[in-house]
């Protein structure tokens, strides 16, 4: 039998749709917080070390077959690199977090930062809304890559937290 392997998705991962189709093995098993590590988007989101910050995450345990076919969609090697980190997950049914180690993909820090497309942005927030994360991580994050001027033209608003 495999060993489990564990997945953190920060960005459209975050959806069960998408990674139905990407992932059929994958099982969302709950949620954790990348403590000193920051959202960004450089087209696609990604994460940085920033002391003070923290990022939401859906945690997902995954088979190789799951984490061949992301390694694909993420662009692993050239475009993200891997990297295992250790977190406290709460288990989406409820419950005491459970200590484990994942996976999570990290973009090339030399690919400058950009916005990403209003559909995958979207894609986001609904991961947000869905999974109860403070919607203020994603829209700092668009206004740490994009600036405070571009984010509003980006979300139609003024309104950052």
């Amino acid at each position: 039998m495999d060993e489990k392997r564990y997945y953190m998705a920060y960005g459209s991962n975050l959806s069960l749709d998408q990674m139905a189709v990407r992932c059929p093995d994958a099982k969302a098993v709950g949620t954790a917080i990348l403590s000193g590590w920051r959202l960004l988007f450089k087209g696609c989101a990604t994460v940085e070390p920033c002391e003070g910050r923290d990022t939401p995450v859906l945690v997902w345990e995954i088979s190789e077959r799951d984490e061949r076919s992301l390694d694909r969609y993420e662009g692993f090697p050239g475009l993200y690199y891997k990297k295992e980190l250790e977190t406290g997950v709460f288990p989406l049914g409820g419950g005491e977090p459970v200590k484990r180690t994942a996976m999570v993909y990290i973009m090339d820090e030399k690919r400058r930062c950009a916005a990403p497309s209003l559909y995958y942005y979207r894609i986001l927030e609904e991961g947000y809304r869905n999974f109860h994360f403070p919607m203020c991580v994603l829209t700092q994050a668009l206004k740490d890559s994009v600036g405070a001027a571009e984010a509003r033209r980006f979300l139609g608003t003024g309104d950052f937290c």
